[in-house]
């Protein structure tokens, strides 16, 4: 069946999937052409829009994409690969796992989600946007990293950021894009002198496993930062940023900002981390040192990376990452875009 009649063929089937728990703000049934103007207005609030994430879930586990209300022009991607509906994991996704956190973007009708899953039964990492319009996903973009250790270690730390932020200390959704790039720009060629804004008890989390403050093990010296020739997942943000020995991240691209939550001071980013390797790896450290260091070939790792911020600080942030191609696209920006070290809120119209 060609793409464009299994869309339209989508839009007039039942979904058979309408979540009790969203109740009247949840995702409508799509077993009619068209909703009723007054319920296609409808605001889609919080619970509404995690509420899609779910029914697209079940769905996926159910291989039956006609139980998502999607709209005829969607665009669909898998691991920065466009896919037709059906195909990737609608073949293979069988469980949700017990790991939900949402950057939930109310404003726009956006919604991310980092999560563990069960494909074929086997433990992974799924990270979801959707944007919702007129109670129809629109467009779906997933990234699935196949990691059992990553899905275990991310059920085990458990981090939901659900608590709310006071009114009086929110950032606008400009200042949360901000502060979050800052970290991206901090961290592209890194030398130890830019703006590095971390709380003093911000965490990293990477594929479930600590990349900052990581415990020294037994029998073992922490790094010291000014005489290191390596940068140590047993210091703190700060640290390993200010070191400087993180110079051979070549380029930090793509970088789309894809749901922006001031409520809760959320922030949710797909972006492309680049190793050139060569004369990359060569660099000085912010004292002088001369070290060699980062992977020996090109490399790329494609990122799903969320942030929390707090007094206008980054405190928490939580990635899931795969090697991909060395310079792969994502599939949703153009070729100048894709290799732009530019942020994009790509919330807005």
């Amino acid at each position: 069946m060609r793409r464009n009649s299994l869309l339209a063929a989508l839009s007039l089937s039942l979904a058979a999937l309408t979540l009790s728990a969203c109740g009247k703000s949840g995702p409508r049934e799509s077993g009619s052409p068209t909703l009723p103007a007054e319920q296609a207005a409808a605001p889609c609030d919080r619970s509404c829009l995690e509420g899609y994430v779910d029914q697209f879930l079940d769905a996926a586990i159910a291989h039956d994409p006609r139980r998502v209300p999607f709209g005829t022009d969607l665009k669909y991607t898998e691991n920065g690969q466009k896919l037709d509906l059906g195909d990737g994991i609608w073949r293979t996704l069988t469980a949700k796992g017990s790991y939900r956190m949402f950057v939930t973007d109310v404003e726009a009708g956006h919604v991310a989600f980092l999560g563990s899953v069960r494909e074929d039964d086997i433990p992974a990492v799924i990270a979801v946007h959707l944007t919702v319009k007129n109670r129809r996903v629109k467009a779906a973009e997933i990234f699935l990293q196949r990691n059992e250790k990553s899905a275990d270690g991310f059920e085990k730390i458990g981090y939901a950021w659900t608590d709310v932020v006071p009114p009086a200390e929110r950032l606008s959704r400009d200042d949360l894009v901000r502060v979050a790039n800052q970290y991206f720009s901090g961290l592209e060629r890194n030398d130890g002198k830019g703006v590095y804004p971390f709380t003093d008890d911000c965490n990293r989390i990477e594929n479930g496993m600590n990349s900052t403050n990581a415990p020294t093990p037994k029998g073992e010296t922490r790094p010291e930062p000014k005489t290191a020739e390596r940068y140590s997942g047993q210091w703190s943000c700060k640290e390993q940023f200010e070191s400087g020995l993180m110079y051979f991240v070549s380029r930090i691209r793509d970088r789309r900002f894809v749901a922006v939550d001031p409520e809760r001071g959320l922030v949710f980013s797909f972006i492309f981390f680049d190793h050139s390797a060569g004369d990359t790896r060569r660099f000085k450290t912010p004292d002088g040192r001369n070290v060699v260091a980062g992977p020996r070939q090109p490399w790329t790792w494609e990122l799903a990376e969320a942030f929390q911020l707090r007094g206008g600080k980054i405190r928490q942030i939580q990635a899931t990452m795969e090697r991909v191609p060395y310079g792969m696209n994502s599939g949703w920006s153009s070729w100048e875009d894709g290799l732009s070290s530019r942020p994009r809120d790509v919330t807005k119209p």
